[in-house]
């Protein structure tokens, strides 16, 4: 039972006479307790709702359009609260966050509807026998799952949680059944790492195809670790030795799978000293959210849209653009690459280094307003500086300490634009200076 909160004008709900304040009790005789029951029994074209509105028990039949939304809003899109995670996992990074950050981002979800709506990744530590019969009966998909490894004991004694390795029986059964599956390991130096990883990786590929790709990704180490489980940085001798034993099982799986299942993030082989590999290694980058080819992608971007436009005639301008250490070289290329096809245009490229969480967090999502205010005020950064977007809260014009984007604007005293982690936005921003930004100063006349 929810209560909905709106209903969107001239919707099927609205003209079947369903108003705000309503309890939705049934859709078809079916009990609805959050979004997945909402959207798996709202599909049919004419639908039988029961609402409780104050002391009545209301029926009322829908007519729309198979799929065709019913125009109910509620108070939260789960329609329910989210699920806490109940691990306690050595490598968690919320647990190395500094104290004195907004409240919403000590919460640590596991919840199997964010999988399904935004490609969450979960532990499965949350969910019963009958939470995956309802998986496999809504046929939701794809389910991302946090791994790690797939030694039952082992699993325990990283996750904390005494359900951690019974739970991986959980990913047969899914795969059984036909139910999509995108796999995650966190890699801990002298963990997980080694003989450990060449198990679970092999363990992974027998779910093929239901398991359709599975990314090593190095563990995010903070400054701020003080009491949590000593966990130590990787090498660049440990890098090069986990890209050999990850690629390695991936060449196997190509000749007995016919892909490569396995892959390693982009990290690796910054930490390696070893190039990026080229786009035909992703096999359309399945796991590009978990920063698995992410620059490859943005590179080929570029490259094909300084191929196909004409930019050389564009105005003479001078842009100033913020990433995270590890990008930087990537970013610099770019910049070469739009300077050859455009010799008007300047890029400066600016690194920022993470004082905030530690300078071993080296990515852009990461950054702060004060690290990127203390790093670049007073500098000369031209007419304009491109932001990552994906260093913004979701959907605000806020980064993760707070600072908003108009806050920093008028601290390096330039329009400061938010960017899109895709080549044509990329370059569409450094080329063209828009006349008037949401977010520019106003500069005094002389």
């Amino acid at each position: 039972m929810v209560q909905i909160t709106d209903v969107t004008p001239k919707t099927p709900a609205a003209r079947a006479g369903i108003k705000p304040g309503d309890i939705l009790l049934t859709i078809d005789g079916h009990v609805i307790c959050d979004v997945l029951d909402y959207r798996f029994f709202s599909t049919e074209t004419h639908l039988d709702l029961t609402v409780h509105r104050e002391s009545e028990i209301l029926s009322f039949s829908v007519e729309k359009q198979e799929y065709e939304d019913l125009g109910l809003c509620f108070a939260t899109p789960l329609m329910d609260k989210k699920q806490r995670c109940q691990n306690g996992c050595i490598f968690c990074f919320i647990d190395q966050l500094p104290k004195g950050m907004r409240d919403t981002l000590y919460f640590k979800d596991d919840d199997t509807r964010l999988s399904f709506l935004h490609g969450n990744y979960v532990t499965l530590t949350n969910l019963t026998e009958a939470d995956i019969d309802r998986i496999i009966e809504m046929r939701i998909s794809p389910v991302n799952v946090s791994i790690h490894t797939t030694d039952p004991e082992l699993r325990i004694e990283m996750m904390r949680n005494k359900k951690a390795g019974e739970v991986l029986s959980y990913l047969r059964k899914l795969a059984d059944a036909g139910i999509s599956l995108q796999g995650q390991i966190v890699l801990c130096r002298g963990i997980n790492d080694g003989e450990h990883l060449r198990r679970s990786l092999v363990d992974l590929a027998t779910y093929y195809p239901a398991l359709e790709s599975v990314s090593v990704v190095p563990v995010g180490l903070s400054d701020h670790r003080e009491g949590l489980y000593p966990l130590t940085p990787f090498t660049e001798e440990d890098a090069k030795e986990v890209l050999s034993l990850v690629n390695g099982i991936g060449e196997e799986n190509k000749k007995t799978l016919g892909t490569r299942l396995v892959y390693c993030a982009d990290e690796w082989y910054l930490k390696a000293g070893q190039p990026i590999p080229e786009e035909d290694y992703y096999e359309g980058y399945p796991q590009i959210e978990n920063g698995v080819g992410m620059l490859r992608s943005l590179m080929t971007e570029v490259e094909t849209y300084l191929s196909l436009h004409s930019i050389r005639r564009w105005k003479k301008r001078h842009v100033s653009i913020v990433t995270g250490v590890a990008a930087a070289d990537t970013m610099r290329y770019i910049a070469l690459c739009v300077a050859k096809k455009c010799p008007r245009i300047q890029i400066d490229v600016h690194p920022i280094v993470n004082h905030f969480f530690g300078e071993k967090i080296t990515v852009a999502g990461l950054l702060t307003g004060k690290d990127i205010i203390a790093q670049l005020q007073g500098k000369d950064l031209g007419e304009m500086l491109l932001l990552p977007a994906d260093a913004l809260r979701a959907d605000e014009d806020v980064l993760l300490d707070d600072v908003t984007v108009k806050d920093l604007c008028e601290a390096v005293s330039v329009p400061v634009v938010p960017t899109a982690g895709n080549g044509e936005q990329l370059i569409y921003n450094m080329c063209y200076l828009p006349k008037r930004t949401l977010f520019s100063k106003k500069r005094k006349s002389k």
